[in-house]
């Protein structure tokens, strides 16, 4: 079982996402994510076990490699969707409650801004690290933040914005969202932004990149 639990998580460290998959040309025609899944899950292996041990690990390689520049936005959207794979397989559990979430995740880029590749990687990563993610996509206005809180009491609010002339925009959100409910921890990430500028703003946590909104989220405590 560890020998399999070890090819899922090299599969998702370097994207290799099923047998058919093209990518890494080194290992064309070899099996990929979705087959030794299906492999650990008909060997009676514990999805907390597949999470805990291969999923998440290896998704927590990705971030810490792309923190350091030694893989970048390619390669890590190729991680994602090999662990993505593994997840949907998994996510039978997540509904028996056999499998546990470390709690829910609401991210969207704030109203006024398009872009959605920054969220999209933060999505995956915190999806890869054990959380429930809600994307709530781009120009996401105040009250649809509100609206996901109140169909998911407890969760945790990630913002997006990559201009300059969209990260004010941010604030009204902030402020909306504690107006809603105050406990509620909120963490603000785009190219724009700075730690400062997000603790003015009310935002409890500033993500520099995926791996650090990761970080941030096991440090705050939501594990259950």
């Amino acid at each position: 079982m560890e020998d399999l639990l070890n090819k899922l998580h090299n599969c998702v460290e370097f994207g290799k996402t099923d047998i058919n998959s093209p990518y890494p040309p080194d290992r064309k025609g070899q099996k990929g994510a979705l087959e030794y899944t299906q492999e650990l899950l008909e060997k009676g292996a514990s999805p907390t076990n597949i999470m805990e041990l291969a999923l998440i690990p290896a998704m927590n390689k990705v971030g810490r490699k792309f923190s350091e520049n030694k893989v970048f936005v390619p390669q890590m959207l190729l991680s994602a969707k090999a662990m993505n794979v593994s997840v949907h397989l998994l996510k039978p559990y997540f509904r028996t409650g056999e499998l546990k979430r470390k709690g829910v995740f609401i991210i969207g880029t704030v109203f006024g801004d398009l872009h959605d590749i920054g969220k999209n990687l933060v999505a995956m990563m915190v999806e890869g690290a054990g959380w429930e993610v809600v994307d709530l996509g781009v120009d996401v206005k105040p009250e649809k933040f509100t609206e996901a809180l109140r169909q998911h009491p407890g969760a945790v609010v990630g913002l997006s914005a990559l201009l300059t002339t969209t990260m004010v925009n941010m604030k009204p959100v902030v402020d909306a969202i504690k107006a809603e409910s105050p406990a509620t921890k909120i963490i603000v990430g785009g190219a724009p932004l700075s730690s400062g500028y997000a603790f003015s703003i009310g935002a409890d946590g500033y993500g520099k990149n995926p791996q650090e909104n990761v970080l941030w989220l096991n440090a705050i405590g939501y594990a259950k």
